[in-house]
């Protein structure tokens, strides 16, 4: 299958080193070009894209604000940011880009990220009974990276790093093995665009990663204590619902 590429880019030669860089990989047709967010938006109303390349610093709106419209068009196409930038990454991610290039690409990186575009495409997204955990966004777009921030800057979480989310108040926090950081995702949206195999909801108010978890135990009233495997050995609440959900998959 043909990935149908848009280029957006306000500078020609930068449109054109997308053009050198992507005749190397065979599936790859690009079918249309823009130079700004506007004219964009008038391609894609009229094109099916299966993907855009997107730079975030154009005249009018910027690349963020075109890929925000476009995540509430059904079936959207992916959008891969190319950019000499850095500290646009938590926004790009937020408005659920697969990937975010900086220039120059190194075919490599390019590589990685046409191959997300490709597994998505081929991933279906069958309808599920609302009694269904962690319901899938209807583009399946599971997160490769959770852009989250610490000290002022913007830190990418990949899945496997993570031991559980919980949310305090109005805040969502992730931790790690060894940290803790503060995302702007709310837990229901992580919920949903994390793998409903690895990820848990072991209570209104935590996610936890199953592969992360080291004991249960009983704790009151059908409820159960999960250990995790932070450095501190984190002990996270099961609700007495849950928990028969959780001893079913872990087989207990």
């Amino acid at each position: 299958m043909k990935l149908r590429a848009l280029l957006v880019d306000d500078e020609s030669p930068a449109r054109k080193e997308l053009r050198f860089l992507l005749q190397s990989f065979d599936d790859v047709q690009i079918v249309g070009e823009a130079e700004n967010a506007l004219e964009a938006m008038e391609l894609i109303e009229n094109v099916r894209y299966s993907v855009i390349f997107l730079d975030i610093n154009m005249p009018g709106m910027n690349g963020i604000e075109l890929a925000r419209n476009l995540s509430q068009k059904p079936d959207p196409p992916a959008v891969i940011f190319t950019t000499a930038h850095e500290e646009y990454a938590f926004d790009a991610f937020n408005v659920h880009a697969y990937d975010y290039l900086l220039k120059p690409i190194h075919p490599k990186r390019m590589e990685e990220a046409l191959q997300t575009v490709r597994e998505r495409k081929k991933m279906s997204c069958p309808s599920q009974p609302r009694t269904t955990p962690a319901k899938k966004e209807p583009d399946c777009q599971l997160l490769e990276v959770i852009p989250a921030e610490q000290n002022g800057q913007t830190i990418l979480i990949r899945p496997e790093e993570i031991i559980y989310i919980s949310t305090d108040k109005d805040n969502v926090y992730i931790k790690t093995e060894r940290e803790s950081y503060l995302t702007r995702h709310t837990l229901r949206e992580l919920e949903s665009r994390l793998d409903a195999k690895t990820f848990f909801r072991t209570h209104r108010c935590y996610l936890v990663n199953i592969h992360k978890m080291r004991a249960i135990i009983p704790y009151f009233n059908g409820a159960y204590t999960v250990v995790v495997q932070d450095n501190e050995k984190s002990e996270v609440p099961v609700s007495r619902t849950q928990a028969k959900k959780l001893k079913k998959i872990l087989g207990l």
